[in-house]
């Protein structure tokens, strides 16, 4: 008597909360954006604490926004009622090209091009669009920058690397520059995971910071000592204290990323949008401060440089010389 044994086999499915993660992360790929990370839209407690920490000791400058819309800040619900999912994507833009002239002011590195704000808000809402499209109505928001969304600790939270000593996010293997952007869906879809935190016993940001802004511990950023903020945010003369302090920064500063070990693995990024103005790089120091509002809006007119306005400019230059 022969035994006869049936095994049967349960098909393997993809269910749709994978589908629709999967076809999301491929048109974000597609659509130019270097990573992409989810996490479950929940009130941010713990960094809400951090937050009001932060502001209660002064920490934010003249940035009085910072303090407005707490709630929008700490709540994804409260921006996107019913959300269930916030998506973050990060875009590299570290550039192929270096500023050549000699001695010149020097310009971050995110600001070589189009302002990212307009580049990435419109990928986010292609992004939207497709999803209405391929999966159905779906409730969501696109952020970049400009609205009370605490991006660095969404990107935390959905795996896209951790917070450096430097309070930038920072990934494995890629590093830090490159721009956050954020959907926020009522749309359930995989949750990623948070990394550990990788920056260990370095000190290199820290140690090198002209201003003292970054804490000796790390971690803890006062806005009102760092250079990004007085060419950029602040609106009044810059103190007397930061002379001999800028290192040349005209707008914004990289120092703290140009000597994390982590940004060895940058690479150039491939975005039309971020290519300089042709001449842009080869301005040498007279050029540069003999620049007329021609040339700053020829230069500058799509650029977040435009942010400062040209007399904004003139007094970073001035400063600079010593003379403001």
């Amino acid at each position: 008597m022969e035994l006869c044994i049936s095994i049967h086999f349960k098909p393997f499915t993809i269910s749709i909360l994978q589908k629709n993660t999967r076809l999301i992360r491929a048109e974000a790929e597609r659509l130019g954006f270097s990573f992409t990370g989810i996490a479950r839209a929940q009130p941010l407690d713990e960094e809400a604490r951090q937050l009001e920490a932060w502001l209660n000791l002064g920490l934010h400058g003249k940035m009085q926004y910072m303090a407005n819309h707490f709630d929008l800040r700490t709540d994804p619900t409260k921006l996107v009622p019913g959300a269930k999912s916030v998506i973050v994507l990060m875009h590299n833009y570290f550039p192929k090209e270096k500023q050549t002239g000699p001695e010149a002011p020097r310009l971050a590195r995110y600001a070589y091009g189009e302002d990212y704000h307009f580049v990435l808000k419109r990928k986010l809402k292609d992004l939207l669009r497709f999803i209405r499209e391929q999966i159905g109505e779906v409730d969501g928001r696109c952020f970049v920058d400009s609205a009370p969304v605490m991006e660095r600790d969404w990107a935390r939270r959905a795996g896209l690397g951790w917070m450096g000593k430097n309070t930038l996010l920072i990934r494995p293997g890629a590093g830090s520059y490159f721009f956050l952007a954020e959907l926020i869906l009522d749309l359930e879809l995989e949750i990623d995971q948070p990394m550990p935190d990788h920056c260990g016993t370095c000190r290199r940001c820290i140690e090198a910071c002209p201003t003292e802004a970054i804490s000796p511990q790390g971690y803890l950023v006062d806005a009102s000592k760092c250079i990004s903020y007085v060419t950029i945010e602040l609106r009044e003369e810059i103190p007397q204290g930061f002379q001999g302090k800028m290192e040349g920064w005209v707008f914004g500063c990289d120092i703290c990323q140009e000597v994390c070990p982590w940004n060895r693995f940058a690479t150039p990024h491939s975005e039309p949008a971020f290519e300089p103005e042709p001449g842009l790089m080869e301005m040498d120091q007279r050029q540069w401060h003999e620049i007329t509002e021609g040339v700053f809006r020829r230069f500058f007119s799509k650029s977040a440089v435009k942010r400062t306005k040209y007399e904004g400019l003139k007094r970073n230059l001035r400063f600079l010389k010593g003379l403001g």
